[in-house]
């Protein structure tokens, strides 16, 4: 078992941050958060319990935990992952809820994940092939049929280009291969294009156990009705029952599984545990559910839908992460619906405006009498409103309500209500978008409710 844990040092950016402290805060009034980020936001936490630095600098976090000795660490991003930050605060003495470095390979190469599911049996894998230079390539992609390009490493969530929607032709798909090779990727995955719907899935997980939170689907594209270039992410719903329109009870169990399974591979692979959160992305198609992508943290923005409605307290959780005890604690979620919509800058993926300011005043008016609404500031400076743009995702607005439809309201109303030079999808858990995505599994052979074909799961 870890000390009480009475400081807890969170590493992170965005939006996802801000709801990441939140939880923790309100799981106790006792602890101090001191936080990490790569922008100073004056509304979460007191000016001297925030360092503003890289997050994936392994020498300023040290330098950062020296000064403050704390119980805990929390790494939410994926960059301080891979430089080993986790690895450097656990030689430290400091446990770590976020996988050491080569554990988060998971999410750092695809490739890695990809071998990993082949190597142990795990279904879900989509047919796949691994180029290490532009040999080869040429040819695989003329026979494959439709096919998606992804980058090994990281980027951000703007790398994967899919044949017939962001390439437009084979000689597209070869330039964007040699691109990504003269950019430093080292290699170069190449999967069959499916056809389904996406969700992500989040587990907790403490190296042996695992507890599950809710299915969440993401919206990729920049534009309303699925238009626009893919960035991070602009806005996510969950439903108050647990599930999707589209997902029947045995693809959440299967998807359940091989979140375990992975984590299970990963011990008999490196022999380190893991610590931290599977987030699998996974398509339920009409040939069974597959496994799109990994994530070794916390989904940004799905982290905002599950944490505001989580029932069992979010730093007992933590701790037993950590302490490997995860079995002995139930984890629950009020069985309300979520949406979380992002206001980002004008031009943002491709030329985001920066330095315009934003006004949050109206806002944070409407947050005083509607305490089914949260704000969580992302990529924003200032010590309060109004805020100063930095390019990115900006703010998340998070509507909560009994029903999908009353959520989006709210979560609409507020994002409205942001005076600036920025945009936000509208359409984010709208009725028409859901019907949508009913009407293209029926397309495919899915009916709501419906069991999917029978995956073998590996004991």
């Amino acid at each position: 078992m870890i000390r009480k844990v009475k400081k807890v040092f969170v590493i992170g950016k965005s939006a996802r941050l801000h709801a990441t402290v939140e939880a923790l805060l309100l799981s106790s009034a006792s602890i101090e958060v001191y936080v990490i980020s790569d922008v100073r936001i004056g509304e979460l936490v007191a000016r001297d319990r925030l360092f503003v630095g890289k997050s994936d600098d392994v020498a300023f976090v040290q330098e950062c935990v020296g000064k403050i000795g704390p119980d805990l660490a929390l790494i939410g991003p994926e960059e301080p992952l891979a430089t080993g930050v986790a690895d450097a605060l656990w030689r430290m003495g400091v446990p770590c809820v976020g996988p050491v470095k080569c554990l988060a390979k998971l999410e750092t190469s695809k490739s890695f994940t990809r071998n990993l599911l082949a190597k142990y049996n795990i279904p879900g894998n989509p047919e796949y092939m691994i180029f290490y230079s532009m040999d080869g390539i040429a040819k695989y992609v003329r026979e494959v049929g439709a096919f998606v390009v992804k980058p090994d490493g990281l980027t951000g969530g703007k790398g994967v280009r899919v044949y017939g929607e962001h390439l437009h032709s084979i000689d597209n798909a070869l330039e964007y291969c040699e691109e990504l090779f003269s950019t430093g990727q080292s290699a170069i995955v190449i999967e069959e294009k499916l056809d389904g719907e996406e969700f992500s899935y989040q587990s907790f997980f403490d190296g042996h156990h695992i507890a599950h939170t809710l299915p969440v689907q993401d919206h990729k594209r920049a534009r309303d009705s699925d238009t626009g270039p893919n960035t991070g992410g602009m806005g996510s719903y969950s439903c108050a029952n647990h599930s999707l329109p589209f997902l029947s009870q045995g693809d959440i169990y299967k998807a359940g599984e091989i979140n375990r399974l992975v984590g299970e591979a990963l011990l008999k692979e490196t022999g380190q545990e893991y610590k931290g959160i599977l987030y699998g992305g996974f398509m339920v198609t009409g040939k069974g559910l597959r496994v799109i992508e990994y994530n070794a943290r916390f989904g940004d923005p799905e982290a905002m839908n599950i944490l505001p409605i989580m029932q069992t307290n979010f730093l007992g959780v933590c701790e037993a992460i950590v302490s490997g005890t995860l079995d002995h604690l139930p984890v629950h979620f009020e069985s309300k619906a979520t949406v979380c919509k992002y206001v980002v800058p004008d031009g943002y993926p491709e030329s985001p405006r920066a330095n315009a300011q934003v006004d949050l005043e109206q806002v944070y008016e409407m947050r005083s009498t509607e305490p089914n609404l949260r704000v969580y500031l992302g990529a924003v400076e200032g010590d309060g409103t109004p805020y100063r743009l930095t390019g990115s995702r900006a703010i998340a607005l998070v509507g909560i309500g009994p029903t999908l439809h009353e959520a989006e309201a709210i979560a609409e109303k507020a994002a409205s209500l942001i005076v600036g030079p920025v945009y936000h999808r509208k359409d984010i858990g709208t009725d028409s978008l859901i019907q949508r995505r009913i009407d293209h599994a029926v397309q495919i052979g899915l009916t709501s409710g419906q069991q999917q074909p029978k995956m073998k799961i590996a004991s």
